[in-house]
């Protein structure tokens, strides 16, 4: 509620205000009182009584007073709210979306008025309309430790009511959608039914966000599709050979480091806990575009598979293959990659059962010996709830919507802007 501009009513409102925060009632209406004598529309002593007539259920007079004080200012929202209590309590469902209605115009974005409008028609039969402002409430709500305690169980109302209706529409579209499904058997659906999915709340689209470089107009695949990678299947056959090397490594986990290691003052969010840590660790054949002579050595078959493979070339950044272990129990934070010019090739080796792989809305287990292609600018994370280590093969390549001038491109605007920062000592 704005203060109004009256430095002799000043002193007046100050001792009101501080009676009604020490909870001496009493004492804040004989001051608000004189406030109004004053100035009769001044809108907070006007608020005070249509308050303190709502507490001693004094449901006409609150109304009476409510509605003077949001005449006196159209723009505050919680003045409305509170008549809309009063109206709910005198069972005016009519007034009650009239005073909502004031509240909303005057903040759209007033989250309280949102579920009591929806409450409202929720009970006045229009659940359909009820669940749609329930979903607008909870995207702008904030997390229920910070609701007040009166909100909670509304907010609960809301999340259930979303998902019910969820469920309802979805049944009501598979019986429409059923003969034009029907008519299409055997084509591909799964972009349209991820569609269908995010127009009903059950799921959302995800973005490319690169968090160093986005280069426009590429399409955002969660995951490829295998038959634009034909090598993928001698990627596959290799499987035994590089399992073989890899057992050796883990015998003493030599060359074996934590796959994140970022300086103090960093943020990393949740991704905190994984700094420097040997539950996500790496054995790196290629480290941002440069070759470890030494691991390479220590696993030739594996090394040999990987140079007949289409590995991204950006020097200083790309290439990079390792084995990435995931200790039991562990789990990736939904996190996103550096750049959408490359995809991520992943082939699982020494994969236990309950690791489980999520790229935007699409969530697999790895397999052994079984390999994909992501595009890791898209959200997404990874857990390990077995008790077994898990192990995969991690290599980057080209974006294969990237002409071979845009890919010279890309290495040339990359490595002037490394000299670009470099120049003051920066490493990027």
């Amino acid at each position: 509620m704005q203060p109004e501009s009256n430095p002799s009513l000043d002193p007046l409102i100050d001792t009101a205000r501080r009676a009604v925060r020490a909870g001496r009632l009493d004492e804040a209406a004989r001051a608000w009182e004189q406030v109004r004598v004053l100035a009769p529309d001044h809108a907070e002593a006007l608020f005070f009584f249509g308050q303190r007539a709502l507490a001693q259920r004094d449901l006409a007079a609150a109304v009476q007073w409510l509605q003077r004080a949001s005449r006196s200012a159209p723009r505050d929202a919680v003045i409305p709210l509170s008549l809309a209590n009063a109206h709910r309590a005198l069972g005016d469902p009519v007034g009650e979306m009239a005073a909502l209605t004031a509240a909303l115009t005057a903040d759209p974005y007033c989250y309280p008025a949102l579920l009591a409008q929806a409450a409202l028609l929720e009970k006045t039969g229009r659940r359909r309309q009820a669940a749609r402002i329930f979903a607008d409430a909870l995207k702008i709500a904030p997390a229920e430790e910070r609701l007040p305690p009166d909100l909670r169980n509304l907010v609960r109302r809301a999340r259930d009511a979303v998902h019910e209706n969820t469920n309802a529409l979805e049944a009501f579209l598979d019986v429409k959608l059923g003969k034009a499904r029907d008519a299409h058997a055997g084509a591909r659906l799964d972009r349209f039914e991820e569609c269908k999915d995010a127009m009903t709340g059950r799921k959302r689209i995800y973005t490319q966000q690169p968090v160093m470089l986005n280069f426009p107009r590429l399409p955002a695949i969660q995951f490829y599709d295998d038959e634009q990678f034909p090598w993928l299947k001698e990627l596959e056959a290799g499987t035994d050979a590089i399992e073989s090397e890899l057992s050796v490594l883990l015998r003493d986990r030599q060359g074996f480091r934590p796959y994140m290691n970022h300086p103090d003052g960093v943020p990393l969010n949740d991704s905190a806990v994984l700094n420097r840590s040997a539950d996500w660790s790496a054995y790196f054949f290629w480290d941002d575009g440069k070759r470890i002579d030494e691991h390479c050595a220590r696993c030739p078959k594996t090394t040999a598979i990987l140079e007949t493979m289409p590995l991204a070339d950006v020097p200083g950044f790309t290439p990079a293959a390792f084995f990435s272990t995931l200790n039991p129990g562990a789990r990736i934070p939904p996190h996103t990659g550096v750049t959408n010019t490359r995809l991520i090739v992943h082939l699982g080796i020494t994969v236990p059962q309950r690791c489980s792989f999520r790229v935007g809305n699409e969530t697999r287990e790895w397999r052994r010996g079984k390999a994909w292609v992501f595009d890791d600018t898209i959200e997404h994370e990874a857990r390990n709830e077995s008790d077994e280590l898990r192990v995969i093969l991690i290599f980057d390549i080209w974006n294969p919507y990237l002409s071979l001038a845009e890919r010279e491109l890309v290495c040339e605007l990359l490595a002037a802007q490394r000299e670009y920062y470099g120049g003051e000592g920066a490493s990027h």
